[in-house]
């Protein structure tokens, strides 16, 4: 089969039969394409059987992917943001195999291997600067301090939190239920400092649509425009972010997702326990929240302390 048929065979059972979400399939989608791309032009052809593919084509793309391509907007790609190609290459072949295509074992892509993260978060300081520079004397302003205490109270991922209807909220409980990555259901919990920003920027709309963050810029109401054209989108989210960052002082560029980190560093510091952060957070696997050393470092230094006899 050739690659521009099995790609399109591999995003349908994507959608259909594994039930991915669309922003799963786009994604898988855009790093296929971008491999034929590579692979049709070093192979000066218009398609390429999937059972020609072999690891020195894998390695080659590798290659080209760590020492040659640029991101026309960011550089360099970054080792985690290749080895989303290599993800995305692993399921196809997958898939291929699945379909009994004589194809590379995907267990023959390995993945670069990552050096630990450096987590940007912001302490409480910070944080509080960032909430009070925020001018609400109008909805808009209204709006954005709302944004930061629900994503500070819930450590929800922008995609999440635009994607959030009126009816989903439950203000009086302070709690309501959504769908993360790969259709992984959690319950998230609002402050009593969101709840409160939360009813005061509902109570000050007048209008009927559904998203819960709708926009105040652009096309108007009266130009015929559906409930999802108001919807506020996460690109707005994080150029408000990096906006109310900068009038803050805080120095180094943050976005939206700092605003999770600090809210799980936040949990974690006055006590909460690894295991729950995780099902706070929607991480499938415990190893995915253990990028928070910084704060279970400082407990060890503090058991270090407390019990070793050379501090007596």
């Amino acid at each position: 089969m050739g690659i521009n048929e099995a790609i399109l065979r591999f995003l349908e059972y994507s959608e259909l039969d594994r039930n991915l979400s669309i922003r799963t399939v786009r994604m898988y989608g855009y790093y296929l394409e971008f491999f034929k791309g590579w692979l049709l032009k070093t192979q000066g052809l218009k398609d390429f059987e999937v059972e020609k593919i072999d690891d020195n084509i894998i390695r080659n793309f590798r290659l080209y992917l760590s020492h040659q391509y640029k991101n026309p907007f960011k550089g360099d790609l970054k080792r985690q943001t290749q080895n989303y190609f290599l993800v995305a290459l692993r399921s196809f072949f997958r898939y291929l195999v699945k379909q009994k295509f004589n194809v590379i074992s995907p267990e023959m892509i390995e993945l670069g291997k990552l050096r630990d993260r450096n987590i940007k978060f912001l302490q409480p300081e910070d944080l509080e600067r960032m909430f009070r520079i925020v001018a609400v004397d109008d909805l808009m302003g209204i709006r954005d301090r709302t944004i930061l205490e629900v994503l500070f109270s819930t450590g929800l991922r922008v995609s999440e939190l635009v994607a959030l209807n009126r009816e989903q909220v439950n203000i009086d409980s302070g709690e309501f239920g959504v769908i993360g990555k790969g259709g992984k259901a959690r319950v998230v919990f609002l402050s009593k400092h969101a709840k409160d920003w939360l009813s005061r920027y509902l109570q000050k709309r007048k209008d009927p649509y559904r998203p819960l963050f709708i926009r105040y810029s652009g096309p108007k109401p009266g130009e015929g425009l559906s409930d999802e054209k108001f919807r506020l989108s996460a690109r707005s989210v994080e150029r408000m972010v990096d906006k109310y960052r900068k009038q803050a002082g805080i120095l180094f560029r943050i976005g939206p997702h700092v605003l999770r980190h600090s809210y799980a560093t936040d949990l974690l510091t006055h006590g909460a326990d690894l295991r729950s952060v995780q099902e706070m957070l929607g991480h499938k696997n415990i190893a995915t929240t253990q990028i928070y050393t910084h704060i279970t470092n400082l407990r060890l230094k503090e058991v270090h302390e407390k019990y070793h006899s050379g501090n007596k």
